[in-house]
């Protein structure tokens, strides 16, 4: 005898569905209504989900909500496609109990995010185009060269302390000039293997200033282009914002709309004070430890090199200084640069530097 199943009529009503990711699956939760409907396993495989769901819960609105991680955007791109709306939110912003933290597992975490979607009480986080993503990875693929970069000195200085060379005076080591480079390639040891050590060290720091160059070349011409190319000639105008500086900034902001406030933008790059608060207890934990890490570092850069540049921000560094310390204050200033920031793109014209009372500065941008 043959059972035939009846399908569930879901015409019309909302079907969530949560992806718990993984490299090797995915943990698949789905709520229809306010009823659970299933948690299972399955392949990294978007066409196998859309599948399910279109054969199970045909004629429904889907809605779709995973975490930020590793695996990037492009399930998100991949469900638009095939007309599902899909969410991407930031995994500190969904709802917890104390039962869920301490037993977690991968199907709690699923219906987790399902309750969470079914509830709305998830938030989304700003999902840019593919093209923006790629060229956001490309200059953040440059910083990591810079860092490699750094490590590598960093051995080689290690090795010389180790066997106590000492560099001589009349040769400088800041910036490595190439007479330096010269010194450290003529230096022999008293095996040849410690001499090979040293070369294979000097091999890997060419290779790595031979990329950085060559990715800065490409990165000036990608400034360029559209749609970087008005936006860069008019924040080059702010002190202490380079070509490199205002491609960092358009790549990893890529839309100003999106941010309705200066607040709204600081919080997102970190320039804002952290605070825990109980009852009438109130304590000011420093700055905030939620940012983006990349802006919050270049815009940081951009205020020590602004203050040596313009005389008003330098006076307002100043004044700053004789009641905070010195880092303290940089923040302040890097804060009034992203003001900067924001009213040039948001505007789309050039900065152009006004008498602005130093008063004011200290108080605010």
């Amino acid at each position: 005898m043959v059972v035939q199943h009846r399908q569930w009529d879901v015409s019309g009503q909302d079907v969530f569905v949560s992806l718990d990711v993984h490299k090797r699956s995915w943990q698949v939760a789905i709520m229809v209504n306010d009823m659970m409907h299933k948690t299972f396993r399955q392949m990294p495989d978007v066409t196998l989900l859309v599948t399910y769901m279109r054969r199970n819960f045909p004629g429904a609105r889907y809605h779709c909500v995973y975490e930020a991680g590793y695996c990037g955007f492009w399930i998100h791109d991949q469900l638009r496609a095939h007309g599902i709306h899909c969410m991407v939110i930031n995994p500190a912003d969904v709802p917890t109990t104390d039962k869920e933290k301490r037993g977690k597992t991968n199907p709690v975490d699923a219906r987790k995010l399902v309750r969470g979607l079914r509830n709305g009480d998830l938030k989304p986080i700003y999902v840019p185009a593919q093209v923006a993503r790629e060229d956001r990875s490309f200059l953040r693929t440059r910083k990591l060269v810079v860092a490699k970069q750094t490590r590598c000195k960093n051995q080689i200085k290690a090795m010389l302390s180790f066997y106590g060379i000492a560099v001589p005076d009349d040769i400088a080591e800041r910036h490595w000039p190439r007479r330096y480079i010269a010194y450290l390639e003529a230096l022999k040891f008293q095996s040849d293997s410690g001499t090979i050590a040293l070369q294979v060290l000097l091999k890997e720091l060419a290779h790595h200033r031979e990329t950085l160059l060559s990715l800065t070349r490409m990165i000036r011409q990608l400034a360029t282009t559209e749609p970087y190319a008005l936006h860069v000639r008019n924040l080059v105008g702010i002190p202490g914002i380079s070509t490199l500086t205002a491609m960092i900034l358009l790549t990893e902001l890529v839309e100003m709309a999106r941010f309705h406030s200066l607040d709204r933008l600081a919080s997102y790059v970190g320039l804002v004070p952290g605070e825990n608060s109980s009852g009438d207890d109130r304590t000011i934990t420093g700055i905030t430890a939620r940012k983006n890490p990349y802006l919050r570092w270049i815009l940081i850069e951009c205020a020590w090199v602004a203050v040596h540049k313009e005389p008003v921000l330098m006076q307002a560094f100043a004044e700053l200084t004789k009641r905070m310390t010195k880092t303290r204050a940089i923040i302040r200033i890097a804060r009034k640069i992203l003001n900067r920031v924001r009213f040039v793109l948001k505007n789309e014209k050039p900065y152009v530097s006004s008498c602005v009372s130093i008063e004011d500065l200290a108080i605010g941008a």
